[in-house]
């Protein structure tokens, strides 16, 4: 969901004074949202591929039942997955790629709702958390990366001010966005694990310990987010800010595929 923060971002910069030429539009990074897209595209397949052999990893092609994908809720969800990706690689090849937003949005609903059964309870409150859970989680990892790129290529063709400018802006909008990640993340694990048990199944259960890991990596990227916002307001050069920056990005790509594990690992409530 790189796609999302790129198109934010690129609002950004066209609002930073001297963040543009003197005729044309502003300077940004080519985009990887063809790329994005097409990888989006291959991991929905793979979903696909799982759902359709009854949620097992399939030995061969003959395993997998392509006809079956259509009789079920996760099916249908995971097909409507993959189409999306499509779609959404073909608008960012063409001459309006901001269109990409709208099956980028159906991919984040769909996924919302294929993470929360209708035998769980009260699914649409799980998928309500989710859906902001998704969406703030790739305006920021997805922000925070494409703005490293932009003020790689500003270096050199504006002043400090302009690069500093840009990323003040995208950091006061990603601390209300870890606001909301750790909000929706907290309710939702509370969803799951009645918090009498919560300490017991953190170390007892895998779904315990993969959401612990990615509790602390949170905690590590929230540590370099504030590191990196201290040296953008007192630093004498603002744009030293960039290296916990970058280690942010890394931390941050840890946690998405920690995240990623969590929703392939069994979750240990019953409904």
């Amino acid at each position: 969901m790189h796609t999302l923060g790129e198109l934010f971002v690129n609002r950004l910069a066209r609002s930073v004074p001297g963040g543009e030429q003197t005729a044309g539009p502003p300077v940004v990074p080519r985009s990887w949202s063809p790329f994005a897209a097409g990888a989006g595209f291959v991991a929905a397949l793979g979903l696909a591929s799982v759902v359709a052999t009854g949620n097992l990893v399939p030995d061969g092609l003959a395993d997998i039942d392509i006809g079956g994908l259509y009789a079920s809720r996760d099916g249908k969800l995971a097909l409507l997955e993959v189409n999306a990706f499509l779609v959404a690689g073909l608008c960012a090849v063409s001459r309006r790629p901001a269109t990409q937003l709208s099956p980028l949005a159906v991919v984040v609903v769909a996924e919302a709702l294929r993470a929360h059964p209708a035998t769980e309870h009260t699914p649409l409150t799980g998928s309500g958390l989710t859906l902001v859970h998704l969406a703030c989680a790739s305006l920021w990892v997805g922000g925070l990366l494409h703005a490293l790129r932009t003020l790689r290529l500003w270096h050199g063709r504006y002043g400090t001010e302009t690069g500093a400018a840009l990323l003040g802006r995208y950091a006061r909008v990603a601390a209300v966005l870890l606001a909301a990640i750790t909000a929706t993340g907290v309710w939702s694990s509370l969803r799951r694990m009645p918090p009498g048990t919560v300490l017991e199944q953190l170390t007892a259960t895998a779904y315990g310990r993969a959401l612990l890991a990615k509790v602390l990596l949170v905690a590590v990227v929230a540590a370099l987010a504030v590191w990196a916002r201290r040296r953008l307001r007192r630093a004498a050069d603002p744009l030293t800010a960039v290296t916990p920056a970058r280690a942010e990005v890394v931390a941050l790509g840890l946690a998405v595929a920690v995240s990623g594990l969590l929703t392939a690992l069994p979750v240990p409530i019953r409904w």
